[in-house]
């Protein structure tokens, strides 16, 4: 795939900054794809009220697509201060801070109109932060992320099935995940070794989101790290014919391995056990 021509005004064109190497230390994979770029802007579906946060913009080959737009606020992080210097270049009207977004306070952004996230985010960072973005805010529109193949397979995943784990049903507590579509290495520089693919993520409403998250996520991934032990042994400790008849009533046996039950499922359970401690 050939680099894009700046002098047809391309509004994802090189700028400044971009002489610079790739860091592998923050995990950087270039996208230079334009048709890429502009179906992963467009999947977001951005309108003049919207507030977009761009995670990760790079050397910006999505964000002249989101400038152009139009949203009626644009903010982007970047960990890389000199790439977050000359972002503005390519995109007028974006405010940039220089920032790692796993240090976002996402309770502060679920106060933004509108908000809209998107980001080509490093392979090293997709999971936590996504995990983080669940749990911290509570009202946002929609998100489009470009991760690794695996993680997007594992995110979209139904209870059942090989990819389904700690992070699919934790997220199953607050959004529903879309897979839009694979993206192969050839579309980045420097290419990676593995493919990568879009998700969209929607939340839930307000009223299927789990009341309290203390210790839901302790307790899934004490499970998961036991994928292969049925259920019964798992919480051998705190077994109980209540517990028993929980799955009974749920349509689980207590033979059943935690990749047979839902998000919510676990939600129950892990209330009704009392589970306490951190997210």
């Amino acid at each position: 795939m050939t680099r894009p021509d700046p002098r047809r005004g391309n509004p994802g064109a090189a700028g400044r900054g971009d002489a610079a190497p790739p860091k592998r230390s923050l995990g950087q994979n270039f996208l230079v794809d334009q048709n890429i770029s502009r179906k992963i802007v467009a999947a977001l579906g951005i309108e003049p009220r919207d507030t977009i946060l761009e995670i990760g913009p790079g050397r910006g080959a999505l964000s002249g697509w989101i400038a152009k737009a139009g949203p009626g606020r644009y903010l982007a992080v970047e960990k890389d201060a000199a790439l977050a210097m000359a972002l503005p270049a390519r995109a007028p009207g974006v405010g940039v801070v220089a920032m790692d977004a796993l240090c976002l306070d996402w309770a502060r952004l679920g106060n933004l109109p509108r908000l809209k996230l998107v980001g080509n985010l490093p392979y090293n960072v997709a999971s936590p932060l996504v995990w983080d973005l669940c749990a911290g805010v509570a009202t946002f529109e929609q998100a489009v992320f470009m991760v690794q193949h695996e993680v997007a397979r594992r995110m979209a995943a139904r209870p059942g099935s090989g990819e389904y784990g700690a992070l699919t049903a934790w997220m199953g507590n607050f959004v529903t995940v879309d897979y839009l579509f694979k993206v192969p290495p050839t579309v980045f520089r420097p290419r990676p070794k593995v493919d990568s693919a879009v998700v969209r993520l929607v939340p839930l409403p307000p009223t299927a989101r789990p009341e309290s998250l203390s210790g839901l996520g302790t307790f899934l991934k004490h499970c998961f790290s036991h994928r292969r032990k049925q259920m019964r042994h798992t919480l051998k400790a705190q077994w109980t014919d209540a517990i028993s008849h929980l799955f009974e009533t749920n349509g689980y046996l207590p033979s059943c391995r935690p990749e047979e039950l839902s998000p919510g499922f676990f939600r129950i359970l892990a209330k009704t056990l009392k589970i306490h401690g951190p997210s």
